[in-house]
Parts: C-alpha cells; structure tokens; sequence
C-alpha cells in the first residue's frame, strides 16, 4: 500500500474517558435531544436554526460566536430552538484544501489527527459546558462520529456523501436526527433513498464490529441546491420544490416527513446575503400552505463574527476561511426577524 501508518490513534472510548461529560451537561443534553426530536413529530410547533460558520477553524472566535448566539436564543426561545453549526470537518472537492479543524487544529500548521481529535471534542465540550449547546456537526467520515457522539443533537451527511452505503447504514444507527443533503446532481431520488436506508434497521461493519442498527426515524432531507450540467447554480428552496418533497414523501410513506433548507451554497449561488432573502422566501411559502409549514422544520444558516471569507493567512477575527458566512449583525437582525415571521 502507498500509504505510511504514522501511529494508531487512540478509540473513541479512550478519548471520551479522557475529555469527559459532566453530569449537567449531560442532563442538559438529553433535554435539548428530546426538545429537537419533539419537532421532527410534530409534537413541538418550534423552529429549528441550525446556524453557523462554514467550518469552525479555531476556538475562541467560535466561543465568541457561542456567547452572542446565546444572547439572541435566550430572547426567542419561546419560537426557536438554537443548534450551533460547529463543522469541524470540511469536505472538497477535489481533495485539496483545508480539511477543517480535525485535520489541523491549528490552519497555519501541519496536519495532526490526534490533536485534532482532541481539538474538536473540546470545542463541542465547552459548547455545551459552557453555553447549553449541543451541536450539529457534519458525519464525512462515519467512523469517526464516536468521538463525538455523546455531544452532538444534530447531525448532516452532506451532498458529496448522501449516495454512500456507509454514510446511510451507519446514520441508522443514531439517536439523534440526521440531515441527509440532496446530491450535487440535484437529483432527489438519491436523497429520499438515502433517508430511507437511514430509518430501516441494517446488519454491517462499523469500527471492526458487526453492528446491528434499529433504524432512525428522525432521518431526513436537507435541499441545498445543486449544479446543473452547464455548471450553473440551480436553487430549490422555492414553494414548488417544497410542494415536490413533501409529495415524494406521501409516496414513500416515510416516518416523520421533514425538510431543512440550507440557505447558502447553491441555494444562494454562494452568495453569503442571499441568505437572508432565502430564509423570508421559505417562511413566506410556510405560512401561505400548511403542507408546507408541517413539512419544513427548519433553516440552516452560515453566519459567523465577520462578513464574507478571508484566506488563512489573511482574514479578521470569526471570519470564515472557508465559505463566506453571514456577519454577526446582520445574523442577529435576521433571527429575530424569523422569530417575528413564524
């Protein structure tokens, strides 16, 4: 093989004995997941703001982003439960680039999986120790997820992952709701197949163990545009899109039919202030059928400290180095602004 094995890396087990979570966070834990799981069944009427930079690239500008976030979910948690987006891996498309903060904990250096390892379990630790979020964050490597699984209430399988057999099986195994983006292609057979591998039970390899899974209910769809053959960006965010989803619901006969939409990548052209129309288009569409408003559960939302993106070597304090994220003003405005639209 064409590979050097540098050291073996410890199990998630160790890991999680080292860096452990406390008892309150725990109970604050089960609390949010029972909180969030409520909306998937209709239970709860609340909305879901899964929210954040593009890939967290060090602690304390996320910690900064944390502590105003709180602020505002304070002020709106009668209509709005709060899920920081803390991504710590970061997928591309060609392989090169920075891969997020579990590659390198530190941008400006090599990279170095058990510091990353560690790295990004503290961060989610001190979201929920010191903030009462449990986070979201996204499975590319499904075998790494147990490191991370005690802290997380949301999880995404992205775009480039969704048509994996071990993304699918492996999020059927989870307790807590898994987002499952439609391909770049924009075909949503691949999706809806996706979320219904991930609510049947399965029998597979997971981590060198034959596991068998119970399937997750609360699997479901993530509509975040794609690229058409000609290479434009092709949105389906809109009230006709939703309209189709929720119709090749009913057809499949799936457990607790739902749909986040990401206002950013191709829904927005990657163009970070659309967001904010976006976000006022899918409400608008919510509150005009009610099809639609018992279909879509939530938004998810790149915002951070600063505008826009910077490169590694160059850009201000919590501004993405990745995607260009929505700054902090503009993403207070526009929550309260949902908060007053639901």
């Amino acid at each position: 093989m064409n590979m050097n094995f540098k050291r073996k890396l410890p199990i998630p087990k160790d890991i999680k004995e080292q860096f452990p979570l406390n008892e309150k966070s725990e109970k604050i834990k089960a609390e949010r997941d029972a909180e969030i799981k409520d909306v998937f069944t209709g239970k709860s009427n609340k909305f879901l703001l899964i929210i954040g930079p593009c890939s967290a690239e060090s602690k304390e500008p996320v910690m900064e982003y944390l502590s105003r976030l709180k602020k505002v979910s304070d002020r709106v948690k009668d209509k709005i439960i709060m899920i920081p987006r803390i991504y710590t891996n970061k997928p591309r498309t060609t392989g090169a680039g920075y891969k997020g903060m579990l590659h390198q904990p530190n941008p400006n250096k090599s990279p170095d999986m058990l510091e990353g390892i560690i790295a990004i379990r503290d961060l989610h630790l001190s979201a929920l120790r010191d903030f009462g979020f449990s986070s979201a964050d996204e499975m590319l490597y499904p075998d790494n997820h147990r490191y991370l699984s005690d802290l997380l209430s949301y999880v995404a399988v992205g775009a480039r992952s969704v048509e994996n057999q071990q993304h699918r099986l492996t999020a059927s195994g989870l307790d807590v709701p898994v987002g499952l983006k439609n391909p770049t292609s924009g075909d949503y057979a691949p999706m809806m197949n996706a979320i219904s591998a991930a609510q049947h039970s399965h029998t597979f390899i997971y981590r060198g163990w034959e596991v068998q899974s119970t399937g997750n209910s609360f699997s479901h769809a993530i509509l975040r545009g794609y690229t058409d053959f000609s290479g434009r960006h092709i949105s389906n965010y809109h009230y006709e899109n939703l309209l189709e989803i929720d119709n090749l619901y009913k057809q499949k006969n799936l457990l607790n039919p739902a749909v986040i939409v990401d206002t950013n990548h191709e829904n927005s052209g990657k163009k970070y202030l659309e967001q904010i129309r976006i976000a006022k288009d899918v409400l608008y569409s919510r509150n005009h059928n009610s099809d639609i408003k018992n279909l879509v559960k939530g938004l998810m939302i790149e915002s951070y400290l600063a505008d826009g993106s910077g490169s590694i070597e160059n850009h201000e304090f919590g501004q993405s180095i990745t995607d260009p994220c929505l700054g902090w003003e503009k993403t207070e405005k526009l929550i309260l602004t949902i908060a007053d639209n639901l």
